[in-house]
């Protein structure tokens, strides 16, 4: 996996950060590349009477600061070992620092431990979909349970044509970044690779409305033709996949494609399920030029859904709506 070269692991030293450290650590060792580890506290708040950046006020921040970069150093101390690691303490909302830290220091990819559980009992909190969201490089949330090594990696593209040119290359482009990712990933895991593509024959809901009366066998035949199309795209892009990543490569790997007739926002995380996923590899975003242009209610339903660690992807020219100034 050589392409990231400037990692930032996102630790909070309270909770369940090791596997996701762990991953961060043998990511930059093995691409040669650099590490940060962060910690991001609370910005501390005047209290009753107290003005706003006072004394008092800034010796808390400063006392915070303190204690958590010295628990940082502790959590990598093992690591030194290994590869040079870089350490900081950030201030203020989690996600927009974490934001802000990827746009002002060019991070290729962020790892962190997801949010425990919130009373909705979601995988993923909300700072962490705001990163799914926002963050414009790669986000790898790692489940705290997860073991050292992947046994199943679940790639998720979307190889539908019906779409403006422009999107259609932001989606393209999308597509073999998932791939990309998810194969090398299977490679240095020796993990199953899984590839699914969902459609749907649009329409066909409005054929079957019994006041419509379309013949069955019209039916039929149109999803028959629909079905056809879509097979043909898939294996469109798995040509594109061999291309790109070898031959060789492919035969080692032989991924599993799984083409199915449905919605996406069910069908992947039951498909995630059935076959024990370890990782769901997938895009957030398939548009690209639009500041501000956040992921679409497929992608957030899936998430919301899934169990198991997760590497969001953004398309290549995805401007995120966080800004460096505060």
């Amino acid at each position: 996996m050589n392409r990231f070269k400037n990692i930032l692991c996102v630790v909070e030293t309270a909770k369940a950060w090791k596997p996701a450290l762990e991953r961060a650590v043998t990511l930059a060792e093995n691409n040669q590349a650099s590490l940060t580890v962060v910690d991001v506290v609370e910005a501390v708040t005047a209290g009753i009477g107290m003005p706003e950046g006072g004394p008092i006020t800034a010796d808390l921040q400063a006392a915070m600061a303190s204690a958590h970069t010295q628990e940082l150093e502790v959590l990598i101390e093992p690591y030194r070992k290994r590869i040079e690691i870089q350490t900081r303490v950030l201030k203020g909302v989690p996600f927009l620092e974490i934001v802000r830290e990827v746009l002002s220091s060019g991070y290729d990819l962020v790892i962190k431990a997801p949010e425990t559980r919130d009373w909705l009992d979601r995988f993923f909190g909300s700072d962490d979909m705001h990163l799914l969201r926002k963050c414009p490089c790669p986000v790898w949330l790692v489940k705290p349970q997860a073991s050292q090594s992947y046994r199943r990696i679940l790639a998720a593209v979307d190889a539908d044509d019906a779409y403006p040119l422009a999107e259609l290359e932001s989606r393209r482009g999308l597509n073999r970044q998932i791939l990309e990712m998810a194969s090398a990933l299977a490679l240095s895991d020796f993990a199953e690779l899984h590839i699914v593509y969902v459609w749907a024959a649009l329409g066909e809901g409005f054929m079957r409305n019994k006041r419509v009366k379309t013949p069955e066998k019209q039916i039929i035949a149109y999803v028959n033709k629909v079905r056809r199309h879509r097979e043909a795209s898939f294996d469109e892009l798995i040509r594109e996949m061999t291309s790109d990543l070898g031959q060789d490569a492919l035969d080692y790997l032989t991924p599993r494609r799984h083409l199915v007739k449905g919605e996406a926002r069910k069908e992947i995380p039951a498909l995630a399920k059935r076959i024990e996923a370890d990782l769901v590899v997938m895009g957030t975003v398939a548009r690209t030029g639009i500041p501000g242009f956040i992921m679409g209610n497929t992608a957030e339903t899936i998430l919301n859904q899934i169990d198991c660690s997760v590497l969001a992807i953004k398309p290549v020219g995805f401007i995120t709506p966080v800004t460096l100034e505060g």
